[in-house]
């Protein structure tokens, strides 16, 4: 099953994030499918950045949104448009 997660960059102390399709199976550091957008929790405001047609395709092909994931969809108003499909 494909999940989308959260993967940490950034260097120590200064955390920035990726959206990535990637495997259940797969480490949340090791491979993934694609690159769905950023997320940056250090600026003032957060800064999300989401590629949101990607995004509506990956989860309507089935692939479930991790609760980190969710609530940042939630935040930005895509999932409002995911379940009014």
């Amino acid at each position: 099953m494909v999940k989308l997660r959260l993967r940490r960059t950034g260097a120590k102390k200064q955390p920035s994030y990726r959206l990535v399709a990637s495997e259940s199976t797969c480490a949340p550091k090791g491979k993934f499918i694609e690159i769905l957008g950023h997320y940056n929790p250090r600026t003032e405001p957060p800064t999300i950045v989401f590629k949101e047609e990607k995004v509506i395709d990956w989860i309507s092909k089935g692939a479930q949104p991790s609760p980190p994931v969710l609530r940042l969809l939630k935040r930005i108003g895509t999932w409002e448009k995911i379940k009014g499909k």
